[in-house]
């Protein structure tokens, strides 16, 4: 029986850190061995299972990740934009691979992601989800398949204290869309409506933002052709969902070579997935 994998997982007062430490007690093959928190919060200190609502660990929540990186196989991380460039420069020096969830990456901080992957593994993914990843891997067919005639909107909703708009799996599904049209999602996307007067303007991919309440994460795309209309919906009922996922990355992760991933190679799929519409 091999060794149970080594996790750190950071931003643990958050959601989706609360929800990893939830879904790891319940794995035997993943192991919580080091817990970060901010850096002067009042929850340092404290065991990180108490912390998340589950039982006692024997895993004391700190801020110095480089302290107990010697315990550690994968770092996880869900933390604001900031904290997660400073963990992965950390990481970089250790050589330990890091699954990412953080959204709202600039173009030039994807760049420095791409550059530290060169030398550890790291997984950058905007949803952890396996079922939006089966439809990331499987959107640019169906869309070359309907062909351009076909209006392309993505609708997305979250709770109220989520930061960035468009959320990075609506970029995510918009650059699926771009890609099954052979275009870059920059040169069609449509960020709001409200600036522009006239009709649509073919070929454009719309975004659409909701925020209110509680809501985990719902996210459409929306396929209008002439007399017709297709509804792609995934939502979201509960974090646990990312979380078993992101664990699954963070297994997978701890057995590969340096390289920049995603969930679709966690997962087995390709960019431009093809139907089965023949055998």
């Amino acid at each position: 029986m091999h060794p149970a994998t080594r996790l750190a997982i950071t931003a643990v007062s958050g959601r989706m850190g609360r929800a990893l430490i939830q879904a790891v007690v319940a794995r035997d093959d993943l192991q919580l061995t080091a817990a970060i928190g901010r850096s002067g919060a009042e929850y340092l200190g404290q065991d990180a299972g108490q912390l998340a609502g589950v039982q006692t660990l024997g895993v004391p929540v700190t801020a110095d990740l480089t302290a107990v990186l010697n315990q550690v196989d994968v770092v996880i991380e869900f933390g604001p934009v900031a904290a997660a460039l400073a963990h992965v420069k950390t990481c970089l020096q250790h050589k330990t691979p890091m699954v990412i969830g953080t959204t709202g990456f600039s173009p030039e901080q994807q760049d420095t992601l791409k550059a530290a992957s060169q030398h550890i593994p790291l997984l950058l993914a905007p949803n952890m989800s396996v079922g939006i990843n089966v439809l990331l891997a499987f959107l640019p067919a169906i869309t070359r398949a309907l062909g351009e005639g076909y209006d392309a909107e993505i609708v997305e909703a979250h709770h109220r204290h989520k930061v960035d708009a468009p959320s990075g799996t609506a970029l995510a599904l918009g650059r699926a869309v771009a890609r099954g049209r052979d275009v870059a999602l920059e040169e069609v996307a449509c960020m709001d409506r409200n600036a522009i007067s006239g009709p649509r303007q073919d070929g454009s991919i719309g975004f659409a933002t909701l925020r209110g309440a509680d809501v985990v994460g719902e996210h459409k795309v929306w396929l209008a052709g002439a007399g017709e209309r297709l509804e792609l919906t995934h939502r979201a009922a509960s974090r646990l969902n990312f979380a078993e996922g992101a664990l699954r990355a963070a297994q997978w992760l701890s057995q590969q070579a340096p390289g920049f991933y995603d969930m679709q190679d966690v997962l087995g799929l390709k960019q431009g997935a093809v139907l089965p519409f023949s055998d």
